[in-house]
């Protein structure tokens, strides 16, 4: 396709622009050829005609896809021009944040002024091991290439960097070197990576200064070699430097200063070893402040000295060095200070005892009078007489500006040299790596000598560039076979030919130098003569004689003659160097003598030095024999040699290019101006690189790349089987013109701007495409839209029809209840008729029936009226009666009422005492009850008077009521007489009547006492009621306050649960970083421990010289060697005696014991010194409240207390002295009784320790109650004291004078007295019959002993009979003494049958055990037969030595212990024996020699384990402390060494970290303690150990447990890491998600799956295999969840880190596919059911890092979800990703720069790391959950294939 026809309508171009160099622009109409003017649209939304150049009519530049910008390679864009370089540097770097872009094979390095978090370690070892085009471009990329193909292809490397002043170089020269230090290491303890990185800050103190357009500019050149040895560790390294600016020292142009280290000297003037220099402000000194800017800003001199000095520490130069560098500089800078006046016009004078030249003096120690006369004249030599001539004021000037130049370059190049001393290594060097810092090419409105040679350098730096470029290109081309054709390229040679050829610029320069009147005018003259019309890029200046230009590769230069001729010179006076040298100052003519002669501060002799490289060039001075003629040699000589020197050093390395640019002159961060930008670009080489680039094939893809791109461009019939021809195919109908593209072996190359051509025809397909299924998706919703709306209308028609339907139904209703409504109403009116006249034919009855009623009445009326009469007279009767009646009945009531009145009374008398109740609970209450009982008493007492008043009354009454009585009886009997006496009536009705007036009056008072006695019964039931509701109101109270408090203790216990909680989170949290914190530490210790044992090696070898009489070591003596201590294996290659080796093998052991004993008594002392602090503060507290209760304290129970304290000591002293009689017993018996019956198998000395063992144990038992009585005793002493720990100490105070009334302390104290005796006689009845035991014992012992003999005598006996006579005697004797013991039983039990019985029962138990033990017997000599004939040869060999010292008593012992043998199986005890001597056999089968993939496959998991348990449970039995802790120290450093050995197996680390955790659980399982052994079966507590408390050995061995799973996770690091990024980020799981984009020079890793590409599969399969190895060892299930969330925290790390150095890796598609990735990490912890082993949380930040890339990214909505999803990601996280973000396809959207900012202003106040990346070396605290086994111990069976034949089990 012709590139014309991409000019169509809407194609955007670049147009040249003077303000933006290049502005960008859309065409309005198609480009026909033959057009003189572009139609184009600008983007600020003018319209522009855009006239083409009539003589080249060349078409703008056309714009790449908006997908191209922002590539990591510049190659990789599709058109590669100036503009498209130029825009994508700045979309990376305003837009991204992005500093660095590739450039082919240039790194292009954009300076952003700012510190950036891209430097840390983490990022070091992101990118070590990794290919230069996976990651994002870095200085660290370029570093691990040069370090990669230096040990790949054992080629030297350089890296060369370059670029202006100001751009960066020295930073970028630093970190390159900081990655080396960091990746390599050191081959020694020398730390060389530090010295090298320390060289910095010396260099640029003293090199660097700064500038106009930088702060820390470097003013020289210098390149460092990294020496390496054949491991590739950093050995040294040498430093050569190249054109020190001298003239810095005595001249600075505005704003600049002179180097730093006068300013760090002036700014530390106040120090006390600083006075003697008598510095000042550096304001004060001629040199430093010709600027005007001493101070930098943000920039502390005084620190930076400090730095400086430490560097020179670290480097080896002592204080004295220092103190002379310091000196040196100093007098430089008062020598700047000495003034000059004129005599004449050809003479000067110093003025008489100058003070700055007096300081000068006496600092560099040289005579005043002869320096002040030699800086005033000079001497001149001729052939036959020397005169001396007095100079002029400005020659002297000169001549003291000379002079101090010339010392700071002598102390510059002094410094120098001795840095490469400090850094030089006596280990020959294999390799080596420059880097070349070095200036950029310069240009300035005044050019001198320096800007000509540094533009001299860039000349021959940008040949080799461009030869080397050209030679790749070459290479490439040839590689894949691609038809070559000469690439025309700009090539420098005639510029360099111009400089330094035979006449060239410096040939002249030279010549005219040694030309006595040569002068720059007369150069500049010569110049124009030799080069002026000759040479094209020689020109001279229109308006000036005394310049020159040169067209140099970047640009046209002028340079000013003035000064040429005196800096090439380099002058000095001679005679003032002679008075320097013959300074008393030591150090000062040490600068100016040979480099052989000079003192190093580091104190190496220079002898024995080997260089690591060829001579420096600045070495070439210092050699013998050139006095003289050394100041004859000129600067540009010196610089052409030592160019030339560093161009072949250079040719004969792989380069790696660095080029720095300055974006901005005013150093803003960020910033970006395109103008400076394009002139660096052109100037360091860049666009040339793009150029050669662009002259031939820059688009390279692979086939499988290029069909995986553009597959949518491909038919179906067009895909074949073979990708390489289907690519032909394709492309030969897609691009008609072949020589746009060319197939390679591997690759298509594409001309410049084809791939944008299959780009847009990609987009045009994928745009069709989308409008189809756009099509496809508008038609089937509009479709559904008209579904949704039919489905309305018949909804509406259905609601509307309904509704008809309901009024026609509502009309029929009201018709309906009209009718029946009418029916009503009418039969209503009806009904009302017949009402009516019904009423009044009532109405008439009525008043009928009520005329006759009426009559009915009246007749009634007066019959009732006679019955009225009756009824009065007759109730006057009654009523007569019925008077005397209610007397009777008032008197009954009376006296129920006060009954009544007494049962109330005892009521009140009842609640009185409940008010007694309510006292007591309510205090607050008690006055006012007081006040109301006093109340109800007195009105008792007051309704007493008045019950006695109404008593009294009441007996009157009654005596008057009786007189009446009888009275009446009297008149009743009188009333006859009455009759008769007629007269006496009325006298008699006087008297009645008067008595009633009487009657009348006490009834009324009678009515008065009632009333009142009513009244104050109600006023007492008012007081009770009131009362009642007081008291009811106290309850509810009460019952408030009982709420509240319920509540407040609810609320307080849901704060402290709350407060616990978070407590214990934080609790967690710090136990967590302690915990990781320790097991830092122990991997620190591990890692040291490995070193020292490496070292230990190397110094064995190399001391290892084989001596005569030299005795061989065992190969497992390093086996013993503790894990604390060191055994020196250097001293057993020496000729020592053994004698002195003993004692340090023995020693061993107890270093051990020693140190794990002192390492828990720190332990202890630590939590007892806690424990006694709290414990004093408590009895501070207790003794100040007790000081006011101290008197009153008993003094007859502290006596009594004391008594029970001395008797409980007698107790104790006598339980002591107990135990030692028992100890001494146990020694006794087995140091006195005879060998045989005192053998550790002996049945006697078993049954005695068993009974032993009882006795001690009895005796702990009576220890224990000692300690109950004495806690008892301690108990009731506190009791009785004040206890000031009570809350509320007035209740027991209370309650103690309660008891001291009630007398209970006096008989708690005689039954405490009467216990402490009664425990008293018991210990004493207890010790006697412990004593009368161990008599007994004694007894019976002597028993066994006789028993034993004869026992022996008798097998004896019967081992001379043959085998079967032997069963047959062994059995009747058996039954022999079987039938005397049932003789003896018989008559014993006679008179007892059921105990008879008994015995008869356990006899024939007893003889069936016998026959079980004979058939046992049989079956275990078959099986010694066996045996026997195995062992036969041996045997008798050994026989045939022993047989003389052999006693017969021996012979008969020896075959005792096949007969044991099946009597000890039988009661197997889980233990395993073992002989001392068999130790390291043992270790050896058992650990060292054990293979996990082949031997232990088939083992019971854990089986190693266990049977070291058993074996030291042997030990235990035996209470043999030295081999139990020989055998564990021997394991441990046995599994330390195998470890070492095979520490990069997976198999051999997850084994041994399974049994490591299997024997330190056993060792808990069985240690006795209550914690362990919940879920031990009885068996199992039978087990467990007995005589030693093995709790330190415990923490050894959980402390190796800890190093074992670290070293574990190390391992699977290794094996995971190279198929973490490949599988989850590289490799396509779903194919055809996402594109590949093209990707330049620098080829990335292919998704696509090779045969060697790891794939998700990959990690899964290995996940798998992790996994079945740890479940096939036996690993605790808690152990393997915690490996598999490390494993998971890895492979997230890693994904995440290098997701955030990967731009390509930054797209939706990506995240899509690291989505469906997790998902099948996750589905594979839900088969092997891990879901809750905290894995999947490690990989949150993953899975948030996915759902970034994929989620919308534009409006505020989206920046709040977004901070809201990603959590678990940093800020710097987050705006990485979305700086990163790359859209794969023209229809995604990048992030704008204001979204980012928004997420930024949103993100502010969260507080996180600022760190970018994760820390993927970072391992959780590991923790061993204790996880017993329920295996028993005796059924363990120990196969054959180990080779354990010479332990037995007991």
């Amino acid at each position: 396709m012709a590139a014309s026809e991409l000019y169509t309508k809407f194609a955007r171009v670049w147009i040249p622009d003077p303000e933006e160099v290049w502005k960008s622009a859309e065409l309005l109409k198609d480009y026909k050829p033959g057009d003189k003017v572009l139609l184009l649209h600008l983007e600020e939304g003018k319209d522009l005609e855009y006239h083409l150049d009539p003589k080249t009519k060349e078409l703008p530049h056309l714009r790449n896809p908006d997908i191209l910008v922002g590539e990591n390679d510049l190659t990789a864009l599709s058109y590669l021009h100036e503009p498209a370089v130029l825009h994508n540097l700045r979309v990376r770097f305003i837009d991204s944040k992005l500093i660095y872009t590739y450039c082919g094979i240039v790194l292009v390095a954009i300076n952003p002024y700012e510190q950036l978090p891209i430097y840390g370690e983490d990022i070091i070892n992101a990118y070590s091991g990794q290919n230069m085009g996976d990651m994002d471009p870095h200085i660290f990329a370029v570093a691990e290439e040069a370090y990669k193909q230096m040990a790949r292809d054992e080629r030297n490397q350089s890296i060369i960097v370059s670029g202006e002043s100001g751009a960066g170089k020295t930073v970028s020269a630093k970190y390159a070197m900081r990655y080396f230090a960091t990746v390599s290491g050191s081959a020694s303890e020398a730390n060389v990576e530090e010295k090298v990185l320390a060289s910095n800050p010396i260099m640029e103190s003293i090199g660097n200064a700064k500038t106009t357009r930088n702060d820390n500019s470097s003013r020289f050149g210098k390149y460092i070699e990294i020496g390496f040895d054949k491991r590739y560790r950093i050995i040294g390294a040498n430093m050569r430097t190249y054109l020190l600016e001298k003239s810095r020292v005595v001249f600075q142009a505005e704003e600049e200063r002179n180097y730093h280290i006068f300013y760090q000297l002036c700014a530390s003037a106040q120090l006390p070893e600083f006075k003697m220099l008598r510095l000042g402000n550096a304001n004060s000194f001629h040199y430093t402040k010709q600027g005007g800017s001493p101070v930098i800003e943000g920039v502390d001199d005084a620190k930076e000295m400090a730095h400086t000095r430490q560097a020179c520490t670290l480097l080896g130069i002592s204080e004295s060095y220092q103190m002379g560098i310091f000196r040196i500089l100093a007098g430089i800078l008062h020598l700047g200070n000495v003034a000059f006046t004129s005599r004449d016009s050809d003479s000067c004078t110093i003025p008489p005892k100058h003070e700055p030249l007096s300081i000068f003096c006496d600092l560099m120690g040289v005579d005043y009078e002869e320096m002040c006369h030699w800086l005033c004249h000079r001497k001149l030599a001729t052939a036959t007489e020397t005169y001396i001539k007095p100079i002029s004021k400005l020659q002297a000037t000169n001549a003291r500006d000379a002079l101090a130049k010339h010392i700071y370059a002598k102390l510059f190049n002094w410094i120098v040299d001795h840095v490469n001393q400090a850094l030089h290594s006596a280990v020959k060097q294999h390799s080596f790596i420059g880097v070349l810092d070095i200036y950029g090419f310069e240009t300035f409105e005044i050019n001198s000598f320096e800007q000509f040679c540094i533009n001299y350098a860039n000349e021959k730096l940008q040949q080799q560039f461009n030869m080397h470029v050209f030679k790749l290109e070459q290479e490439e081309y040839m590689k894949e076979q691609i038809p070559w054709t000469l690439i025309d390229f700009y090539d420098n040679q005639p510029c360099i030919n111009l400089i330094e050829s035979k006449l060239g610029v410096l040939d002249l320069l030279d010549e005219e130098c040694k030309m006595p009147k040569g002068t720059d005018d007369t150069w500049a003259q010569k110049l124009y003569n030799t080069h002026l019309n000759k040479c094209a890029l020689f020109e001279k200046p229109r308006l000036s004689n005394k310049a020159f230009i040169i067209q140099h590769f970047a640009d046209k230069v002028e340079y000013q003659c003035e000064g040429f001729l005196e800096k090439n010179k380099d002058t000095v006076f001679e005679e003032q160097i002679k008075v320097l040298k013959s300074s008393k100052f030591k150090m000062l003519p040490e600068l100016f003598q040979d480099d052989e002669k000079a003192i190093s501060p580091t104190s190496a002799t220079s002898s024995g030095r080997t260089p690591l490289t060829r001579i420096p060039a600045k070495a070439t001075k210092g050699r013998p024999g050139q006095t003289a003629k050394e100041h004859k040699k000129t600067v540009g000589h010196q610089f052409r040699n030592s160019l030339h020197l560093l161009m072949e050093t250079l040719n004969a390395t792989t380069p790696h290019y660095v080029r720095c640019i300055k974006p901005n002159d005013f150093k803003f961060p960020f910033t970006f101006d395109e103008k400076r930008a394009v002139q660096q670009l052109r100037a360091c080489g860049v666009l040339e690189t793009i150029r050669i680039s662009a002259a031939g094939f820059p688009s390279r893809w692979t086939y499988q790349e290029f069909f995986s791109r553009y597959r949518v461009l491909m038919k179906q019939k067009d895909v074949l089987g073979d990708r390489k021809q289907t690519c032909k195919n394709v492309l030969e109908k897609l691009i008609l013109d072949k020589d746009k593209y060319q197939f390679g072996k591997t690759k298509i190359f594409f001309r410049a701007g084809q791939v944008a051509y299959l780009e847009k025809l990609r987009a045009d397909k994928l745009r069709a495409a989308c409008i189809r299924i756009q099509k496809t998706i508008r038609g089937w919703l509009l479709r559904k839209k008209y579904l949704r709306m039919r489905k309305a209308a018949i909804t509406v028609q259905r609601y509307v029809r309904g509704y008809q339907a309901r009024c026609y139904a509502k009309f029929l209703r009201r018709t309906n209840a009209a009718v029946i409504i009418q029916k009503y109403w009418r039969m209503y009116v009806v009904h009302k008729k017949y009402k009516i006249k019904r009423a009044a034919t009532i109405v008439l009855q009525s008043y009928l029936r009520g005329y006759l009623a009426r009559n009915r009445y009246r007749k009634i009326l007066r019959e009732h009226k006679a019955v009225i009469i009756q009824k009065w007279i007759r109730g006057w009767l009654a009523r007569t009666h019925y008077k005397k009646s209610i007397h009777a009945i008032i008197y009954l009531q009376c006296c129920f009422r006060r009954m009544m009145a007494k049962r109330e009374l005892k009521k009140l008398k009842i609640e009185a005492r409940s008010v007694e109740r309510y006292k007591k609970l309510h205090i607050g209450m008690e006055n006012k009850i007081m006040q109301l009982q006093r109340k109800v008493d007195e009105q008792n007492k007051d309704y007493k008077c008045l019950m006695e008043k109404l008593t009294n009354l009441e007996g009157i009454y009654n005596s008057e009521t009786e007189k009446l009585r009888s009275d009446l009886e009297r008149l009743q009997l009188s009333e006859e007489e009455a009759k008769v006496a007629t007269g006496r009536v009325l006298s008699l009705q006087e008297e009645i009547a008067k008595l009633r007036k009487d009657l009348e009056q006490t009834q009324s008072e009678k009515k008065t006492i009632e009333e009142r006695a009513d009244r104050y019964k109600q006023e007492t039931e008012q007081l009770v009621s009131n009362l009642k509701e007081e008291n009811t109101l106290l309850k509810q109270e009460k019952e408030t306050l009982n709420h509240l408090i319920v509540e407040q203790a609810k609320e307080m216990t849901e704060t402290m649960e709350k407060k616990l909680v978070e407590e214990t989170k934080q609790l967690e949290l710090e136990l967590n970083d302690e915990r990781l914190r320790y097991q830092n530490l122990l991997n620190e210790f591990s890692r040291l421990e490995e070193r020292y044992d490496d070292l230990k090696e190397e110094m064995t070898l190399m001391v290892n010289v084989p001596k005569p009489g030299h005795k061989r070591t065992d190969s497992t003596h390093s086996s013993n060697e503790s894990e604390y201590t060191f055994s020196s294996e250097i001293a057993d290659t020496e000729d020592i005696p053994s004698r002195t080796e003993e004692p340090s093998e023995k020693k061993v052991p107890l270093d051990m014991s020693l140190f794990l004993k002192l390492q828990k008594r720190v332990t202890e002392l630590e939590q007892e010194k806690q424990v006694m602090q709290d414990e004093l503060d408590r009895k501070e507290e207790q003794m100040l409240r007790s000081k006011a209760k101290e008197e009153e304290r008993p003094q007859i129970r502290g006596a009594e207390l004391e008594y029970e304290s001395l008797k409980r000591q007698e107790l104790e002293s006598e339980n002591k002295k107990l135990k030692n009689e028992l100890n001494e017993l146990r020694k006794a018996l087995s140091e006195k009784s005879a060998p045989e019956v005192t053998a550790p198998g002996a049945p006697a000395y078993r049954v005695l320790m068993e009974q032993l063992t009882s006795v001690s144990e009895e005796l702990d038992v009576r220890k224990e109650e000692v300690l109950i009585l004495r806690s008892q005793l301690v108990s009731q002493k506190e009791a009785i004291q004040p206890k000031n720990t009570m809350t509320d100490s007035t209740i027991l105070l209370e309650d103690v004078q309660k008891m001291k009334d009630k007398g209970e302390i006096a008989q708690a104290y005689i039954g405490l007295k009467e216990t402490n005796r009664l425990l008293e006689s018991q210990l004493q009845s207890q010790k006697r019959s412990h004593e009368n035991e161990a008599e007994a014992l004694r007894g019976e012992i002597q028993s066994l002993k006789e028993e034993n003999n004869r026992q022996q005598q008798l097998l004896a006996q019967n081992l001379q009979l043959p085998p079967e006579a032997r069963i047959e005697a062994s059995l009747q004797h058996e039954i022999t003494r079987l039938t005397n013991e049932n003789l003896y039983f018989e008559e014993l039990y006679a008179d007892d049958p059921k105990k008879y019985q008994s015995y008869r029962i356990s006899l024939y138990k007893r003889m069936i055990d016998l026959m079980e033990q004979l058939e046992k017997q049989d079956k275990t000599v078959r099986k010694l037969k066996k045996q026997l004939k195995v062992f036969a040869k041996k045997i008798g060999e050994l026989e045939v030595g022993q047989m003389e010292n052999i006693s017969p008593g021996q012979i008969i012992d020896e075959p005792i212990r096949p007969v044991n043998i099946p009597r000890k199986e039988k009661d197997f005890q889980g233990m395993l024996e073992y002989k001392k001597e068999d130790e390291q056999k043992l270790v050896k089968n058992l650990i060292l020699e054990l293979k996990p993939r082949g031997v232990a496959v088939n083992l019971i998991p854990g089986l190693p384990a266990y049977i070291l348990f058993m074996c030291v449970r042997h030990a235990d039995y035996l209470n043999d402390d030295q081999k139990v802790r020989s055998l564990l120290t021997s394991t441990i450093n046995s599994i330390k060494k195998v470890l070492k050995k095979r520490g990069d197996d997976f198999e051999t680390v997850s084994f041994w970290l399974s049994n490591t955790c299997r024997f330190l659980h056993c060792l808990k399982q069985y240690s006795g303690e209550e914690g362990f052994m919940k879920h031990n079966t009885s068996r199992q507590n039978e087990h467990c150990l007995t005589n030693f408390d093995l709790a330190e050995y415990r923490q050894v061995l959980s402390d190796l447990a800890i190093q074992i799973y670290q070293q574990l996770v190390r391992v699977l690091e290794n094996i995971l890491q190279p198929m973490i990024v490949s599988g989850m980020l590289e490799h396509e799981t779903i194919q055809g998600v996402s594109g590949v984009k093209p990707t330049g020079l620098r080829k990335r890793t292919s998704s696509i799956a090779d045969e060697g590409t790891y794939t998700l599969d990959s990690i899964l399969r290995q996940l798998n295999s992790f996994h079945s190895v740890m479940c096939q060892h036996g690993m605790d299930p808690e152990l393997i969840k915690q490996v598999v969330k490390q494993m998971f925290y890895i492979v997230g790390a890693i994904t995440l880190n290098n997701l955030l150095l990967r731009k390509d890796m930054c797209s939706w598609s990506k995240g899509m596919q690291i989505r469906y990735n997790v998902s099948q990490l996750e589905e594979w912890l839900r088969d092997k059911n891990l879901m809750n082993s905290g894995a999947k949380e490690t990989l949150e930040p993953l899975i948030q890092a996915a759902q970034l890339l994929q989620v919308k990214k534009k409006t505020d909505d989206d920046a709040e979800a977004i901070c809201s999803m990603c959590n678990a990601l940093t800020t710097a996280q987050i705006v990485k990703v979305l700086n990163l973000y790359t859209p794969v396809n023209e229809f995604e959207e990048r992030v704008s720069v204001s979204f980012i900012r928004t997420i930024q202003m949103r993100l502010r106040d969260r507080k996180d790391s600022p760190q970018l990346l994760m820390d993927a070396k970072h391992i959780f605290p590991v923790t061993f959950p204790f996880n017993p086994s329920s295996l028993a111990l005796e059924t363990i069976q120990i196969p054959a294939s180990l080779g354990l034949g010479f332990i037995s089990r007991v």
